[in-house]
């Protein structure tokens, strides 16, 4: 079923992600069919769309000198119908076909239906935390409402944590058919996806931190009296060098469309920060230069958005472990993580933090966790070192004293173990914290000094159809959980 995911990137579909194109036609599929469309959508936005955006923003990536695709990414200067795509893909192939699976009639569905309600709790965590407010009451009723009414981003995080106790309630019932491999995350494991529910709301209701503190602590509060368990593995979905089921981005990076040209390559503010950490992980992330009779020369950098003062210099490319070097076939392999373990460890980290765990958790053994899962995943070795040397390592956590100061210890540390495999999460992260402290505005930019991308625009389909269209945002304006 891996061949569901490549299907959209920023151009194009294939028969899996349209098998349900009309929301009023519920009897076309069954939950085997839609429950992998669903979660193949997903990790098409997570692996593809999201995953340039997000890694630019968060300035691990930034534009090749020597090319042009994602030049109005860096300066911030883009157009509504550039999120027609994402935005498409999000609301008809994820959401709607999620919604499809929770409203199936028949026997023993209840862990085809609690999977597809976690889906749908992730996928609008996704699309709220990239656009504000968004369709919800009215967004998967087909042509009931042909105008659906944007509801407030407050109103969509109290929908996602109704879905995530949904999809917990039914993924307890004893019984129930296994969906198997039609699972492309878990396998139908139950087990792991308890975990994953309950790690998606820990990370829901930390993104309310800011906006709302004590609803987030009393939701926090309430998790950790279930004796909840996290991930400790990477929620990921998978793939092969074989046609059609490749990492999505390095399926589009190959496309006839970008023909492997090397579009990304390695921003300084990222690489700056690992090397002042003589972190080991940054080889892992990046690929070497190599010289012209093949000797391998350095990693070289840019400055953010600084491609037209760059003409002709060569620059390190994201390596085909994170599923971005375009002429590496070992990118074709690379998975899309949803939640990584490293994310897990380190949201329950900035709980234990922030006091709202019931004494729950020591936060230097789950800080040393987190960086310990991303350099397992990475292959760079043992972090022991690492973590007593590293200015941002362990001693950044260990000598802080006030909340503020653990928390930007442990969004840092989240920061570098998000390189390449998440960088919606960590722009995200940055948006909700201000951490890490050292995103620098991208030399490109257009929309004045100081401003820097606090979300997505409204897509250019919804203000030509939709006749409930709320106006365009501006890109510097936050959504209402970063305000």
């Amino acid at each position: 079923m891996v061949g569901l995911v490549t299907a959209l990137g920023f151009s194009g579909c294939k028969k899996y992600l349209d098998v349900n194109q009309n929301p009023n036609n519920p009897d076309s599929a069954t939950p085997d069919l839609l429950l992998p469309t669903a979660e193949a959508a997903v990790s098409q936005i997570v692996g593809n769309a999201f995953q340039v955006y997000g890694n630019m923003w968060a300035q691990y990536w930034t534009q090749n000198p020597g090319s042009s695709q994602y030049r109005t990414i860096d300066q911030y200067n883009l157009a509504n119908s550039a999120f027609d795509r994402p935005w498409l893909t999000l609301y008809r192939s994820a959401l709607v076909n999620a919604d499809l699976v929770t409203k199936s009639q028949g026997a023993q569905l209840e862990y085809y239906k609690g999977i597809a309600y976690l889906m749908k709790a992730y996928a609008f965590q996704l699309t709220t935390d990239a656009f504000g407010d968004v369709p919800l009451t009215q967004a998967l009723a087909g042509s009931v409402y042909s105008a659906p009414k944007y509801d407030p981003q407050k109103q969509v995080y109290d929908s996602i944590f109704v879905y995530i106790d949904k999809g917990i309630a039914l993924i307890n019932t004893a019984g129930a058919t296994s969906p198997g491999t039609q699972d492309m995350i878990f396998s139908g494991n139950m087990t792991s996806w308890k975990a994953f529910a309950n790690t998606l709301k820990l990370r829901a209701y930390l993104r309310l931190s800011k906006a709302d503190p004590a609803k987030a602590q009393a939701g926090i509060q309430a998790l950790y009296q279930t004796s909840p368990t996290f991930l400790t593995v990477d929620a990921t979905i998978k793939f092969t060098s074989t046609g059609g089921n490749e990492n999505p981005l390095y399926n589009e990076m190959t496309s006839p469309t970008l023909a492997k040209v090397q579009n990304l390559v390695a921003s300084s503010t990222a690489v700056n920060q690992f090397n002042a950490n003589n972190d080991p992980r940054v080889n892992k992330f990046y690929d070497l230069l190599v010289d012209k009779v093949g000797a391998v020369d350095t990693l070289t950098s840019i400055p953010q958005g600084s491609y037209a003062a760059n003409t002709g210099k060569k620059v390190s490319p994201p390596s085909a472990l994170v599923g971005a070097r375009a002429d590496n076939p070992a990118s074709a392999t690379a998975p899309v993580k949803l939640i990584s373990a490293a994310e897990s460890y380190f949201l329950q980290a900035e709980a234990v933090a922030r006091g709202w765990t019931n004494g729950t958790g020591n936060v230097t053994t789950l800080y040393t966790q987190g960086v310990t899962a991303s350099f397992t995943a990475t292959g760079a070795g043992d972090p022991t070192t690492y973590l007593a040397t590293a200015p941002a390592g362990l001693t950044a956590l260990t000598t802080a004293v006030t909340v503020n100061d653990k928390v930007k210890a442990i969004i840092t540390q989240k920061y570098f173990a998000m390189c390449g495999f998440q960088g919606f999460e960590a722009w995200t992260d940055w948006r909700r914290t201000g951490f890490p402290t050292f995103l620098v505005q991208s030399a490109a930019s257009t929309i004045g000094a100081g401003k820097m991308p606090m979300r997505m625009l409204y897509p250019n389909s919804e203000l030509t159809s939709n006749a409930s269209y709320p106006g365009t945002q501006p890109i510097n304006i936050p959504v209402w959980w970063a305000q």
